[in-house]
């Protein structure tokens, strides 16, 4: 053990990676009901400053565009200044700009705040792949990554009840209040509690080795940079295929309870009670995806095998979106919705377990980063296109068309571009670049 965390006296905990992983999981939570707010309220927010669905698109859009930035500049900031005071940046920002919502007036004031708010809330996920990366043996990342991504379904379930009824008791301005609160109460655990396994005084010696087990070869000494990263196949690979995958995740958080609202005659209280339905769904599939690739590892399957398999079969649950154009009723639309997002949470599990797969510790944060900036532009074109589809066409049928063919197409361009799933000789790739 190092000499910092001998000089502790207090007595180390079992498990200490998974009380880690629960506080990363809890940041993801309140991460995304922050988000959701806007979307849950959109029949209020629309009504509020009499907004067309393509302005309710561009709110989104101005998140989206600072969120895919800054997950390209927070996968390299965690990298250089590390989870904790990574995610204590990412969260004052989110959560500050959150709260920030109560006062605004007008359209120009919710996308310049949605703007910050994409700003902060992106490092969320690189610094959470860098967590598990640190954290955790291969074996274990997928359930790792399962875990703290599962957030974003439970957020999803628990937030249209919570904030419609924060809404109908204290009005929209105290909803917004209220979230973005709720990070900087988690900003305190977070500080109090976590740091790197080297410098956990709570960490077993035990634990440690588990951790460094099976993680292959040691991080390079020296940095990598975009420039080398950006010439490695696998990062194209991950980049792609998020581009073309995530927004069927999008294309739900952000206008389901619209959707719900205008065409299956939803009310907002109905919204509040069935809405959470498909995220249940999405959040079994994270946990399912997550556990079943290790499963698989731990029954002999090379990371390859096992990390594929769940890959392509969740892109095919993901394809019977299609039926839910032509569902007839709103309960049968819901569970095939419900369908579609447990194959994306398994599929997504899988695919940002890859940077840790291919790449060593100190590139991880980076490639996550890179990967989420092909997940927000892809994002960003389909809210936009929706925005314009449905003002235009009164219709979400050919998006839901779409949408069912996009999942094919990302494992598709996974698979060929990626190769077989191993680590990345980055030293000797400097002579010999993959292209």
């Amino acid at each position: 053990m190092s000499a910092s965390r001998t000089a502790v006296s207090r007595p180390v905990i079992r498990g200490v990676r998974w009380w880690i992983i629960g506080l990363v999981f809890l940041a993801t939570v309140l991460n995304f009901v922050n988000r959701l707010a806007i979307a849950i309220l959109g029949p209020v927010i629309t009504r509020q400053f009499h907004l067309s669905n393509q302005q309710f698109a561009s709110i989104t859009t101005w998140f989206l565009v600072a969120y895919t930035v800054s997950q390209g500049l927070s996968g390299r900031l965690y990298d250089r200044i590390g989870t904790r005071l990574g995610f204590t940046i990412s969260t004052l920002t989110w959560s500050v700009a959150s709260m920030a919502h109560a006062f605004v007036t007008s359209l120009l004031g919710l996308s310049c705040l949605r703007f910050i708010m994409g700003l902060g809330e992106a490092g969320n996920w690189p610094g959470a792949a860098k967590v598990v990366t640190e954290w955790f043996p291969v074996r274990q990342r997928a359930l790792g990554m399962a875990i703290f991504n599962s957030g974003t379904s439970i957020a999803s379930v628990i937030a249209p009840p919570l904030i419609i009824w924060l809404q109908s008791r204290f009005g929209w301005q105290a909803t917004f209040l209220a979230a973005g609160a709720s990070g900087l109460v988690w900003l305190i655990a977070w500080l109090g509690w976590y740091q790197p396994p080297d410098r956990h005084a709570r960490v077993s010696a035990e634990e440690l080795e588990l951790i460094r087990s099976g993680s292959g070869p040691a991080a390079l000494a020296q940095r990598v940079s975009y420039a080398e990263l950006i010439l490695q196949r696998p990062v194209w690979a991950i980049v792609v295929s998020r581009f073309f995958a995530d927004p069927v995740w999008w294309l739900y958080i952000t206008w389901l309870p619209l959707y719900l609202y205008t065409v299956r005659g939803f009310s907002l209280h109905e919204i509040g009670m069935f809405t959470w339905a498909p995220y249940a769904a999405a959040d079994l599939g994270s946990l399912a995806g997550g556990w079943l690739s290790g499963h698989l590892i731990d029954r002999g399957w090379s990371v390859n095998r096992a990390r594929k398999t769940v890959i392509f079969g969740a892109s095919i649950l993901m394809t019977v979106g299609v039926l839910a154009a032509s569902a007839k009723s709103a309960t049968t639309a819901l569970i095939l919705i419900g369908m579609v997002l447990f194959g994306f949470q398994a599929w997504i599990n899988n695919v940002q377990t890859l940077p840790s797969d291919y790449f060593p510790e100190n590139a991880v944060g980076a490639v996550a980063g890179m990967g989420g900036v092909g997940a927000g532009i892809g994002a960003i074109l389909l809210v936009q296109t929706t925005g314009w589809v449905v003002d235009r066409w009164h219709s979400y049928t050919p998006i839901l068309l779409v949408t069912g063919v996009l999942p094919l197409v990302a494992t598709g361009f996974l698979f060929a571009l990626g190769g077989r799933v191993r680590r990345v000789d980055l030293a000797q790739s400097r002579a010999n670049p993959i292209t």
